[in-house]
């Protein structure tokens, strides 16, 4: 058995980290690693992005309802070294037609270096510290389309890693890996998921803009899981 297979995702009494964006993703695999395991903390990372304050509020909210120890994270370097329209101001957020645009465009424009591999070794520091068993991330099946560091062969190897770095091997899991973005929406209904406090919008402002490339995949999953309703008022009219 590889290290990396040694903990399972619901042991009896595991415990776990979980990377909470404030988005559709994060905040159900919130919800489910809830479900099935003590989490010690849950991880919000500043790293100069234009939407950080509106996701570090939603992720409190989130915290606030599950009764989880939340901690901001801050990594002003990372926005120094990216040239990613969601740091900086000079460039514009794409608006793209997801329907006909260029995909692979549209991830490089919004790529910020190595972020989950990043995070991912920040909360696994944080995990062997803490002697926590998972850490716990929103990857979904509709985004590793265009970006491989939401795949399941990125989350085996980043689990491979894991096992040679730590000497605790936490497992990196997503409860969400294989699900589409309505798949998510429904899930999340199921959980009873307050779905109204999360924040998917690449812009900071005070309703979400309903144009970017996150907007756009929101509102799709919940319009198709029928949802609307949870969520439309929060968007820009």
């Amino acid at each position: 058995m590889k290290k990396s297979e040694i903990r399972g995702t619901h042991e009896v009494g595991a415990k776990s980290i979980v990377l909470l964006s404030g988005g559709l993703d994060s905040a159900v695999n919130l919800a489910k690693a809830k479900e099935g395991t003590e989490v010690k903390l849950a991880l919000t990372f500043d790293y100069g992005q234009r939407a950080a304050g509106q996701e570090i509020k939603a992720a409190r909210r989130l915290c606030q309802f599950y009764k989880v120890t939340h901690q901001v994270i801050e990594l002003p370097w990372l926005a120094e070294v990216t040239t990613t329209s969601l740091v900086d101001k000079s460039r514009d957020v794409p608006f793209p037609d997801l329907n006909r645009d260029d995909q692979a465009g549209l991830a490089r424009a919004v790529w910020v270096p190595n972020r989950n591999g990043l995070f991912i070794n920040i909360a696994a520091s944080l995990a062997e510290a803490l002697d926590c068993d998972l850490i716990v991330v929103g990857f979904n099946a509709e985004e590793a389309v265009t970006f491989p560091d939401n795949s399941v062969p990125f989350l085996e190897a980043v689990n491979l890693s894991l096992s040679y770095s730590t000497l605790s091997y936490p497992k990196v899991v997503g409860y969400t890996l294989r699900l589409d973005k309505p798949g998510i929406v429904s899930l999340g209904k199921e959980l009873g998921v307050p779905l109204d406090r999360i924040w998917s919008c690449y812009l900071g402002e005070t309703l979400m803009c309903g144009r970017c490339e996150s907007c756009q995949r929101c509102i799709r999953a919940f319009k198709k899981a029928g949802a609307w309703d949870l969520i439309g008022e929060k968007f820009r009219r």
